[in-house]
C-alpha cells in the first residue's frame, strides 16, 4: 500500500501549547502535568503535583487534555511523547504541548508510534533550535512538519501490533504493583501494627515485642557508596552503564537513561559491580527514594548507596517504609540541598524482630520480590522487542 507525504496539520483538528508559567501548589484537586511525568513513552502519574479546581478553568483556557490526545514535549528535553489516558483531568505543563487527532484522517496510537520512528527524529533533528540554555521545537512551523502517513487502515494494523507489546507491558506493571503494595503492606502489618504470626502469645515489653531488639542499623545493613565516575571516560559505544540519582525511582529502577563506558575503573570497588536484585538507596536531591536493580553491565554512580544484608525482603521493605523515610529525610533537614550520609543513616536506631520471625518474612516476600524482578526484566524483553519491530513497521520493511 502507498505512503504518503502529509503535514501534521493536515491530519489534526488541533495543536495546542500548555501555559507558560506555574500555576501555584494545591495540596488536591486536578493534574498539573509536568516533563516529569514522561515515562518510557506513557505518562507516569505516580508523582503528580496538583492544581486547584479555582485555578483549572485559568489553566485550561488554550486546551483541556482529553483521553487520546497525544502530549510532547517541546523545550528543553526534546521526544517525549505519550497519549492521555481515560479519564484524566487536568492541565498541561510548561514545555508541553498537545495534538488531538482527527480520527477520520489517521489513527492516534499510530501517530503516536511514529513519533519515535527514526524518521520523525530526522524532522526533529532538523528543526530544532539550539539555545543558549535549552534546545526547542519551534511550535509554529510545527503544523508543517511531515509524517509518512499510509492508508488508515494499515495505520490500524502496525498500531495493534505494537500495542499488543504495550498491553504485556502494562500488565506486567500492574501486577509488579499489587506485589509491591503486598510487601509494603505485609511489612507494615507484621512490624508497624505488630500483628505478627503468633503475636497473640508473645509479651509486650517495654511497648516491643519479647525479643525484639533495638540497634543501628548499620549492626545488621551494610551501607555501601558508590564510585565517583570520570565523565571524561564516558563513552556511547562502552557496555558499562553507569546508574546516577536519575535511575533510582521511588520503588522503580530505570536502566535506560544512562552514560556508558568501555573499560571499568581501576579503583572501582567490587560492590559497584550491579545485579538482579540489588538494592539503592538514593542519597541526594530527593533523598530515601528506593528500588530493585534488574539488568545487566549497570555500574553504581556515588551519591548513590548499596543495601546489603542477610535479609534482603526485610531491608528493602525497611528502607520503603515511611518510618524509615521519615528518619532518613530528618537527618537532611535545614539544609538547601538535601544530601543523606550513609554513615548517619547507619546510625539510625530502630528496633529489630527476631531473626526468626524476620527469616519467616524473608520466606514469604522473596518469592514476591524476585517475581518483580522477572516482571521487570520481561519488560525490558518487551520494550527491545517493540522497538526492533517499529522502524521496520515505519519504513514499509514489514508489510501487514
Amino acid at each position: 500500500m502507498k505512503w504518503e507525504k502529509a503535514a501534521i496539520k493536515s491530519v489534526c483538528k488541533g495543536i495546542y501549547d500548555g501555559p507558560h508559567a506555574t500555576p501555584p501548589v494545591s495540596d488536591t484537586g486536578a493534574i498539573f502535568l509536568g516533563i516529569s511525568n514522561f515515562s518510557n513513552g506513557r505518562l507516569d502519574l505516580s508523582d503528580i503535583r496538583f492544581i486547584s479546581e479555582n485555578d483549572l478553568p485559568r489553566w485550561t483556557k488554550r486546551v483541556t487534555p482529553q483521553a487520546s490526545d497525544i502530549v510532547f514535549s517541546y523545550e528543553a528535553t526534546l521526544n517525549l511523547y505519550a497519549v492521555i489516558p481515560d479519564g484524566f483531568r487536568g492541565c498541561l505543563g510548561r514545555r508541553m504541548a498537545l495534538i488531538r487527532v482527527d480520527e477520520e484522517k489517521a489513527y492516534y496510537k499510530f501517530l503516536y508510534y511514529y513519533f519515535y520512528s527514526d524518521a520523525w527524529r530526522v524532522v526533529i533533528q532538523e528543526n530544532t533550535v539550539l539555545g543558549a540554555t535549552v534546545d526547542r521545537i519551534p511550535l509554529v512551523k510545527f503544523p508543517d512538519f511531515l509524517i509518512d502517513l499510509p492508508p488508515l487502515v494499515t495505520q490500524h494494523r502496525i498500531a495493534d501490533i505494537l500495542s499488543a507489546y504495550d498491553n504485556l507491558i502494562e500488565n506486567n506493571q500492574k501486577e509488579i504493583k499489587l506485589l509491591e503494595e503486598a510487601t509494603q503492606r505485609l511489612y507494615k502489618e507484621w512490624f508497624v501494627d505488630l500483628r505478627f504470626p503468633g503475636y497473640e502469645d508473645v509479651k509486650i515489653v517495654d511497648g516491643v515485642p519479647e525479643g525484639w531488639k533495638k540497634d543501628t542499623i548499620d549492626s545488621r545493613i551494610e551501607l555501601l557508596s558508590g564510585y565517583a565516575f570520570k565523565s571524561s571516560e564516558f563513552n556511547d559505544e562502552g557496555k558499562y552503564k553507569i546508574i546516577t540519582i536519575k535511575n533510582v525511582k521511588d520503588g522503580q529502577f530505570d536502566g535506560d537513561n544512562v552514560n556508558c563506558m568501555i573499560n571499568i575503573p581501576e579503583k572501582m570497588p567490587e560492590h559497584c559491580k550491579l545485579v538482579d536484585g540489588d538494592i539503592l538507596l538514593s542519597l541526594t536531591g530527593n533523598v530515601g527514594r528506593v528500588c530493585i536493580v534488574h539488568g545487566e553491565n549497570f555500574l553504581l554512580n556515588q551519591r548513590i548507596a548499596k543495601l546489603r544484608s542477610n535479609n534482603m525482603a526485610y531491608t528493602y521493605c525497611l528502607f520503603r517504609s515511611k518510618d524509615m523515610f521519615d528518619n532518613m529525610n530528618n537527618l537532611t533537614n535545614g539544609v538547601a540541598q538535601q544530601n543523606l550520609s550513609p554513615i548517619r543513616t547507619g546510625k539510625i536506631n530502630i528496633v529489630f524482630p527476631t531473626d526468626a520471625l524476620i527469616q519467616m518474612f524473608e520466606k514469604t516476600v522473596n518469592p514476591m520480590l524476585n517475581k518483580i524482578t522477572v516482571l521487570n526484566k520481561s519488560i525490558l524483553s518487551l520494550s527491545q522487542a517493540r522497538d526492533r519491530l517499529l522502524p521496520k513497521l515505519m519504513n514499509g520493511e514489514i508489510e501487514v
